[in-house]
């Protein structure tokens, strides 16, 4: 553990400063110290003596062969478990098993995280064979297990052993010391749930589940996956680390369409960018040179043929761009980007639509041809690519790309625009209006107006029930990935309440279900809530293999941030930025975020017809106000004539903002 620490330290290109401490900080889930202990014990059987001294720096017994205890550990942890052997005999042994759900705790095998089996013990425990000694015993490195929440400890011999100081070294994000230094917050009270701090336990949920996800280089599912039983996470990532991957236990791997969604969580809460600068390294390195085609996934798995997440690598380019500026970068990959576009833009053919062939993506049904989230995808990296062109001083390819994405917003609108059911059809010879294409649609801004958006965001409601919406595209299936976009969808259409209605529905459940490990949030699940996730999709009925630590299912946190606080950048670092307010039942709110800039906060509350914000930003930095309603303002003690009818324009600085109705 000492060793990942001080490699990744080396690493560090930018210092991070720390947010203001507050009433929130008690809801960050992140451990003080990386170094974690069990807090409870679930339960225990057989012959056990003294459980629960394992608890208070005691020790406890396994008196014959079978007996077993269960440690909970209080939330999602990963990485290399320690003991002391106390008392042992010539012929004592033990084994482990690991698990993030509690449904799957088990002295015969872990949750399954090398590969998907219905007997659901394809891992099995990590034996620890006679002869022991006593003394310190610290887990192979080979055999790291990166999420859990469960910790069984089973005799598997007819003689006594004694153990005592079982502990969890935390493997993930190596390069920092402390990992509850989040350079971001956010605070408020949600009257309308059943827990008011809800929301602000979400965000943290959000936060610490990416910080899961970013792991050492060498910690990577070995692929090809060992036989069963067994497990190892010993292969390497990327180009460099720490490295940001879908999820804690698995896969492991670099995903570029997850980072769609656990990149901006990692801005707003962490600002730990290297990660994923490092990530999308890994993807252009193994760029096709002749074709200019992008993998789906990083290494040991690096999957090929897949359009829309080659889409994913490309937008992530520009939010990483976004987020840090990072100029020098941006150069060293521009010449793979620009034939990485390319690549997409050959696919357009004489429908004036992207042909898509690369099949493979987030597990959807369906998504060949001329398909309505695919040429979603090609518009959004048609319109960042516009913008990164620009930094770049590459006027000439600003000027058709740009072109290129005006051109397919109108032809998207004239072949997937359904009247009859007022949204978008998944392709051009079906009437399935899918749920990824519709978020897509409202958050990229591909409809021609806000009554337009407006009907994307009602329709996207006759998905639903009780725990959110269930994909058309992909049945019995509720994915967190997909509704994180549609999240952003209705708060971007204007409809906040019933994005605080999905929140409540869906990330409610994941939040508080026994199911999961009411820490961290889960990858996905089925329509009735279970964890048989994909089960007829490629997880062959196994629903111990359900990741219960996913950074895709983090939408939230980032949402919560730009759409409840309203506080975003809009351009590199924050030079620019907005802040617009969506109150959303809500009376307060407040947080911030980092960047190389500096300190970007805002505070606001809401009472009746008095709205006051207070902003914190940059020197030298300059921005937009968007105030939720009309009425007279007044901007740091002085009335204030607005040049729009709720539109401010502020230079950088702190700044009290009062608005009476």
């Amino acid at each position: 553990m000492a060793f990942w620490f001080v490699l990744c330290l080396s690493a560090v290109v930018s210092v991070q400063a720390s947010a203001p401490s507050g009433p929130w900080d008690v809801f960050n889930y992140a451990p003080k110290s990386r170094t974690v202990y069990p807090t409870a014990v679930k339960e225990f059987h057989g012959s056990v003596a003294n459980a629960k001294g394992l608890l208070s720096k005691g020790s406890a017994t396994l008196w014959s062969k079978h007996s077993w205890m269960t440690l909970d550990f209080g939330f999602e942890v990963g990485g290399l478990v320690s003991l002391n052997f106390d008392s042992v005999s010539s012929g004592s042994s033990i084994a482990l098993s690991f698990t993030e759900s509690p449904m799957f705790i088990s002295p015969l095998t872990s949750d399954d995280s090398s590969y998907p089996s219905a007997n659901m013990s394809y891992d099995g425990v990590l034996q620890v064979p006679a002869p022991l000694s006593t003394g310190f015993w610290t887990q192979p490195s080979a055999m790291l297990r990166g999420g859990y929440r469960y910790l069984t400890i089973v005799s598997t011999s007819d003689e006594p052993v004694t153990i005592s100081n079982v502990s969890c070294a935390i493997s993930f994000a190596p390069h920092v010391q402390n990992l509850r230094d989040y350079s971001g917050y956010f605070f408020t009270s949600d009257p309308a749930f059943h827990d008011k701090d809800f929301l602000t336990k979400l965000w943290y949920a959000g936060a610490y589940t990416v910080q899961t996800n970013t792991v050492p280089l060498h910690t990577g599912r070995a692929v090809p996956f060992v036989q069963s039983p067994g497990w190892l996470n010993n292969a390497t990532l990327g180009v460099a680390g720490p490295i940001i991957v879908d999820g804690a236990k698995r896969d492991r791997a670099v995903w570029p369409g997850d980072m769609g969604i656990a990149v901006p969580t990692q801005f707003v809460s962490t600002n730990d960018l290297l990660p994923t600068r490092n990530a999308l390294s890994t993807m252009f390195a193994a760029i096709d040179p002749l074709t200019g085609a992008l993998p789906e996934s990083g290494p040991p798995l690096s999957q090929q043929g897949s359009d829309t997440y080659h889409a994913w690598t490309l937008i992530g380019t520009h939010n990483y761009y976004l987020y840090s500026g990072d100029d020098a970068w941006l150069q060293t990959v521009w010449a793979n980007y620009t034939k990485a576009v390319g690549f997409l833009e050959g696919k357009v053919d004489s429908s004036g639509l992207m042909n898509v062939t690369g099949l493979r993506d987030w597990a959807r049904l369906g998504g060949g041809g001329h398909n309505s989230e695919g040429n979603a995808l090609l518009y959004q990296v048609l319109v960042t690519a516009t913008d990164l062109a620009t930094h770049m001083n590459a006027s000439d390819l600003a000027s058709a790309w740009n072109t290129n994405a005006t051109a397919l917003k109108k032809r998207y609108n004239q072949v997937f625009w359904l009247p009859s059911a007022g949204m978008y059809r998944d392709n051009d010879t079906t009437t399935l209006c899918p749920q990824d294409a519709n978020s897509m649609a409202v958050l990229f801004n591909l409809t021609i107006s806000p009554e337009q958006a407006s009907s994307v965001s009602e329709g996207l409601t006759r998905n639903w029930n009780d725990l959110g919406p269930v994909a058309p595209e992909l049945p019995d299936t509720i994915s967190p990935f997909i509704s994180g976009l549609e999240l952003q969808a209705h708060f971007a259409s204007g409809n906040d309440q019933r994005a605080m209605d999905l929140l409540h529905r869906e990330w409610g459940y994941m939040l508080y279900t026994n199911l999961s490990v009411q820490s961290t949030l889960l990858e996905g699940f089925t329509a009735n809530g279970s964890l048989s996730y994909r089960s007829y999709r490629g997880y062959n009925y196994d629903p111990s293999y359900t990741s219960h630590a996913h950074g895709w299912s983090s939408g939230p946190t980032s949402a919560l941030t730009y759409y409840v606080l309203g506080l975003t950048v809009t351009s590199p670092q924050g030079r620019t930025w907005s802040v617009a307010p969506h109150t959303s039942g809500l009376s307060a709110a407040e947080g911030g975020f980092t960047t190389p800039l500096g300190w970007f906060g805002v505070k606001w509350s809401s009472q009746k017809r008095t709205f006051t914000v207070n902003i914190d930003v940059p020197q030298g930095t300059s921005g937009s106000v968007k105030l939720p309603f009309k009425g007279r303002v007044v901007v740091d003690g002085k009335a204030t004539q607005l040049a729009e009818d709720t539109m401010l324009r502020l230079n950088g600085g702190k700044h009290a903002v009062m608005l009476f109705g």
